[in-house]
């Protein structure tokens, strides 16, 4: 199983970033999906999740709106939008897979570098 999270990079607050994760090696369209993000020094934390049939999403309290969570079953990808980036925002960011949840997934992309300057 691989997830390749790509779409990082440095922008200046106000900006935009989307992230994009590859998955391979599982059934993608039966996987809940989630996007994390990991800062120096503090734990991983729940950005963003998509149920298996995009009927469901849910957002961390800190988004309020400015990213946005979406998958593609036809190729096994799953997005994040983000919008008006805070330096609050920068962070490592990881996706990752579930059978039950978007929440604790079972299987982690490598992370993806986003640094928001001031």
């Amino acid at each position: 199983v691989q997830l390749q999270a790509s779409g990082g990079g440095l922008v200046q607050a106000g900006g935009s970033l989307r992230l994009s994760c590859a998955v391979s090696g599982l059934t993608f369209s039966a996987y809940h999906m989630g996007w994390f993000r990991q800062a120096p020094g503090k734990e991983r934390v729940f950005v963003a999740g998509v149920s298996v049939r995009v009927n469901f999403t849910s957002y961390g309290d800190f988004v309020k709106g400015r990213f946005t969570i979406s998958r593609d079953n036809a190729k096994n990808m799953v997005y994040l939008q983000m919008n008006s980036l805070k330096p609050e925002d920068t962070a490592v960011y990881y996706c990752g897979a579930d059978r039950t949840n978007v929440w604790t997934p079972h299987y982690w992309g490598q992370g993806t570098q986003v640094t928001v300057s001031s």
